[in-house]
């Protein structure tokens, strides 16, 4: 990308409440009036291949910063229970997905390298006994340096895993005392070096700006320290000051944390050193090498997009397993139980520990689908979509969508042409915001969303 030049004005304008489009619709529009047997049926009219999620949700220690389901305990015993809750629910659906193969599965959390090596060896087994594992496949997991050890590393080498993402969020000592999140740099050199020897095919590291004290020196610094122990992948995200929603917030004064136009020149700064770096900006929050498959993925127009965020596997088949995880399978939306007892208490009763649901109509499918390649490629070939979707006029079709676009059109965000969308290199940085055009539902609780930068 270009140098960006912020304006004020721009940032007003078009810094809104709106969602991160891992889905469309969102999770909102998710109820409990879903009908469990679309599962069933989603699950049995899906393709081949298929992702999986496991939310492993305890942490033995609390980041004030974040607004993930997590459960913060020293009681390692807890994950006991909760992996033979895990084989519970693998069991209810392992009938359901005998004849597809997973291709990506990802340990997300909470903390995964929470579960010691012996757990680790457990999950993996009952994964293996319940699902078709290809041997190919992408088995990732989200480390917290300050819970892994060499041996943890060297054992989650073993388990088949083959891309690690260490959460960093910020080098700075002060930015780290004020999160709760204090971890050396030294330690994280040394762990990404050992995987590298231990032969992992890659490695993420995340950051987050916007988080209490950071500035422009520090941050530069952080960056260019994290360029130095070159990551496959980086993801950069915004931080959501949520206090209202999430108690640890509220240990983070608001008048520490950078606003506005300083909080924006924190992303903009490191996506100019990113990029100098040889860096591909895959889109919001994401980078990645060239000869990275997701870098090659988004440059072949096969990225897509799931709750995972960017993808190289299928956006509508994924499965998720665990406490609050959303599952997204042709067209049906469903999530777990957020809170643990009831998460156990539905298994206990040999039911499937399913609170919400939603599945989408020809309209939601078509709309997902055009915000899916906006939000991936940037630009969407009008002509091929209408065709693709029996659309006799794709502008009557999205009326309301074009009055909204005039703005982003003004002020060169978006151009269009008339047989093609195409999103500026500046529109990358609103692409969240030029997608709510097209959101049918956003209306309805948009101020539940994050800044979009």
């Amino acid at each position: 990308m270009q140098h960006l030049n912020w304006d004020a004005a721009l940032v007003a304008k078009y810094n809104i409440n709106g969602p991160r489009y891992t889905s469309y619709p969102t999770a909102l529009a998710l109820n409990s009036n879903f009908e469990h047997a679309a599962i069933a049926t989603a699950l049995q009219g899906a393709g081949a291949e298929l992702s999986l999620y496991l939310h492993i949700p305890f942490c033995h220690k609390l980041c004030y910063y974040c607004g993930c389901n997590k459960i913060v305990t020293r009681h390692q015993h807890k994950a006991d229970q909760y992996l033979a809750a895990l084989a519970q629910e693998m069991a209810f659906y392992q009938p359901l997905v005998s004849d597809k193969t997973i291709k990506l599965l990802h340990l997300g959390g909470g903390t995964p390298t929470f579960l010691t090596e012996a757990q680790l060896t457990q999950l993996l087994a009952l994964l293996r006994q319940h699902f078709s594992i290809s041997p190919d496949a992408e088995i990732s997991i989200e480390i917290d340096p300050r819970s892994c050890s060499d041996d943890k590393l060297r054992h989650l080498k073993q388990l088949g895993f083959n891309r690690v993402s260490f959460g960093v969020q910020d080098l700075d000592e002060k930015v780290q005392i004020a999160i709760n999140r204090v971890q050396e740099t030294d330690l994280i050199r040394h762990q990404v070096k050992l995987c590298r020897d231990l032969g992992f095919s890659s490695v993420n590291l995340d950051l987050i700006y916007g988080l209490p004290y950071q500035h422009a020196d520090s941050f530069a610094e952080t960056v260019a320290e994290i360029i130095q122990l070159d990551p496959d992948r980086i993801s950069l995200f915004s931080y959501a000051h949520l206090p209202e929603r999430f108690a640890a917030q509220r240990k983070i004064p608001d008048n520490s944390l950078p606003q506005g136009p300083e909080k924006l020149a924190l992303m903009q700064q490191a996506i100019s050193q990113f990029v100098a770096a040889g860096y591909q900006f895959i889109g919001m929050d994401h980078f990645a090498k060239a000869d990275d498959a997701l870098a090659k993925a988004q440059q072949a127009g096969k990225l897509q997009r799931n709750f995972q965020g960017y993808t190289t596997a299928g956006q509508d088949a994924l499965l998720g397993l665990g406490v609050s995880s959303i599952s997204q399978v042709n067209g049906v939306l469903w999530q777990n139980s957020k809170e643990l007892p009831a998460y156990y208490a539905a298994l206990a009763s040999t039911q499937l520990p399913v609170e919400r649901g939603f599945s989408l109509n020809d309209d939601d499918r078509l709309r997902a689908a055009l915000i899916s390649q906006l939000i991936c490629h940037f630009t969407l070939d009008i002509s091929a979509f209408s065709a693709k979707w029996q659309l006799s006029s794709f502008w009557d079709y999205f009326d309301t969508a074009l009055q909204q676009l005039q703005p982003f059109m003004e002020d060169g965000l978006i151009e269009v042409y008339a047989e093609r969308l195409q999103v500026t290199e500046l529109g990358r940085l609103w692409v969240r915001s030029i997608c709510a055009c097209f959101d049918a539902y956003l209306q309805q609780g948009q101020q539940r969303y994050s800044k979009v930068v």
